[in-house]
């Protein structure tokens, strides 16, 4: 049984949301950007405001739940990669389905995001037997790449730019294998069945979002390749307008071909073309289609930590995302957060345990096949409360470093990394959930297209600089075949009974683990509900400097500088939180962040 204080928690947090609600049952519902939408035997909704830290406001649409099948749902990052994944679970297939069509989707409405030619992480909740499996869909580097791939003709690091717009930053995509993984673990309906969404999307058009239209038109400024100006600009040289009829039949092909079979991607006409891209100049990458045919998903067990009367659930290295959340928890748990609440004090612990999850994040994470990553060490306990025991309750600490793990001596990191990246949830029918990141690292990628698709740079996710100033030896520097660390942190929380009560992660570079830090506080801590907790500010610890997003409460930034914080309060910080909630009651909630584009939608 889960405790007392447990369910009482989960259910203030959801009666709190539905008794701020009222409107008619549907059986199927949408909800809009910046929404939670509920699935249950509820019969009243309204519209609830919201912390005054985001000027947004949050609706709830619920649907009466079948008797013969859980409440189902889908929050991704573009309303029609939502409405895939949910016509995907009407038809009866499984949670790993609708992944499959919510990424194809994804990779055709938001392609500065997220592609079928870039990497992602999953988390998979298999309800009958309560196993979670991590799957790794990293990209990797060519058997080619040396540690000096960074470093221009002077061995100095190249300028973050030259190395994004270069082959040299595209890594062996690795999602479609990673979901042909799973789908053959999880799937049940067939394979080629999950891409007809995007296909037809692409075939038709569909019309230009308001963030594509900026992404795009953005991205120029950037110098990416003739292929892409080719694809997304308008014949006039323009970027398309918001509400312009979008199509990308090269695209569709692609889709054709991986639908049909996904090995396609590893051994088809595919790989010919990226690595043709791959080797233009400027600076022309070593991708091969030896490179392709090699590339094999990974299975991995997740790793998971209780906190409080819960236990989180995260991916393992190559990703830090997982080891950085679950170590940012485990310090606070020395802390009572709950009385401390969503105060200066509150945010100056959650703060603290941020810098020092950071500084352990940035030396010791790499891919584990490579380096010997401590992640055993990092999540001990005794650990945890030695890094915790050295936050003072009344003042910032001047600096932080790493903290000392006996045997481990890596060099300083130098990696420099972008955001874009997407995330979703899905729950099926039967209870079976997914959470999922998934990125082609900057804005577009490399710039570089192929097939339809943008090439990912996820390469520069490594570290500029293999060794450090002392001569040390970095553990994210690139290597032929190593996967670089990532940010990604697709998170479960399950209650005592091994039941998932949420799910959630989120798109922003290295902040993704603040993001997903404050938004499990706000929900295990401070007794928020799933949209309350994703409109919390992001504050996200930056080495010695603390970034507050635009639209935070102005009276944080001085109670916080009281503290000692050196503050920078005129960041975006445009998380992209989803947030799936499952009730005492069997009933389905999820939230979607309004800071981008993405909607939640039940079926029941």
């Amino acid at each position: 049984m889960a405790s007392q204080s447990g369910v009482t928690r989960r259910a203030r947090r959801l009666l709190v949301a539905v008794a701020l609600f009222a409107a008619a049952c549907s059986s199927s519902t949408t909800a809009p950007s910046g929404t939670i939408a509920i699935a249950n035997d509820a019969t009243t909704a309204a519209t609830s405001t919201v912390p005054p830290t985001t000027p947004s406001t949050a609706t709830l649409s619920p649907t009466t739940a079948m008797a013969d099948a859980v409440p189902a749902l889908v929050a991704a990052a573009h309303p029609l990669a939502t409405d895939a994944g949910l016509a995907v679970l009407e038809q009866g297939g499984s949670a790993i389905d609708a992944t499959i069509a919510i990424q194809a989707v994804l990779g055709l409405v938001e392609p500065q995001s997220s592609g079928l030619a870039g990497g992602a992480f999953l988390l998979y909740f298999d309800a009958e037997t309560g196993a979670i499996t991590a799957y790794d869909g990293r990209e990797e580097a060519p058997a080619g790449a040396d540690p000096e791939l960074l470093l221009d003709e002077a061995g100095e690091p190249l300028p973050f730019f030259d190395a994004v717009n270069s082959g040299r930053s595209v890594g062996v995509p690795g999602v479609v294998a990673m979901l042909a993984r799973a789908h053959e673990d999880h799937g049940t309906a067939p394979w080629a069945t999950n891409f007809d969404a995007a296909k037809r999307l692409a075939t038709d058009g569909f019309e230009v979002s308001p963030r594509m239209a900026d992404s795009i038109a953005q991205r120029i400024a950037f110098a990416p390749s003739d292929d892409f100006r080719a694809l997304f600009l308008n014949t006039d040289g323009e970027a398309p307008a918001e509400g312009d009829v979008f199509t990308n039949p090269d695209y569709a092909a692609t889709l054709q071909g991986v639908s049909e079979d996904w090995r396609e991607f590893y051994s088809g006409n595919l790989p010919t073309m990226i690595v043709e891209a791959v080797a233009a100049e400027p600076r022309p990458g070593a991708l091969t289609e030896d490179d392709f045919a090699s590339y094999e998903a990974r299975v991995l067990e997740a790793l998971c930590l209780p906190y409080r009367e819960y236990r989180v659930c995260g991916a393992p290295p190559p990703t830090s995302g997982g080891v950085g959340v679950l170590s940012w928890l485990g310090q606070l748990e020395a802390f009572d957060m709950e009385a401390l609440g969503p105060t200066a004090k509150g945010w100056h612990h959650f703060i603290e345990a941020g810098r020092r999850a950071y500084a352990d994040r940035g030396l010791y994470l790499a891919d584990d096949r490579f380096v010997a990553v401590p992640v055993p060490e990092l999540l001990d306990p005794g650990y945890l409360a030695e890094r915790s025991a050295t936050i003072d309750p009344t003042q910032a600490s001047a600096t932080v470093e790493p903290g000392v793990i006996a045997g481990f001596d890596p060099g300083a990191d130098a990696t420099e990394e972008a955001s874009g990246t997407s995330h979703f949830v899905v729950r099926d029918t039967t209870g079976n959930v997914v959470t999922m990141t998934t990125s082609v690292e900057f804005s577009f990628g490399s710039g570089r297209v192929a097939g339809g698709m943008v090439l990912n740079n996820q390469l520069t996710d490594f570290s500029f600089q293999p060794i450090d100033d002392d001569g040390a030896p970095v553990a994210n520097a690139p290597a032929p075949g190593k996967r670089p660390r990532s940010s990604m942190a697709p998170t479960l929380v399950l209650d005592a009974d091994g039941n998932v009560i949420y799910a959630l992660g989120s798109p922003g570079g290295p902040a993704i683990i603040a993001y997903v830090a404050k938004t499990l506080v706000g929900l295990l801590d401070w007794n928020l509900s799933p949209i309350e907790a994703v409109l919390l500010p992001n504050i996200v610890p930056s080495g010695e400097t603390v970034r507050i997003e635009q639209g935070a409460d102005p009276g944080l930034a001085p109670e916080l500088e009281a503290f000692g914080h050196v503050l920078a309060t005129d960041t975006a910080e445009i998380s992209g939180l989803h947030v799936l909630a499952v009730g005492p009651d069997g009933s389905v909630m999820g939230a979607a962040d309004p800071r981008r584009e993405g909607t939640v939608a039940t079926t029941g």
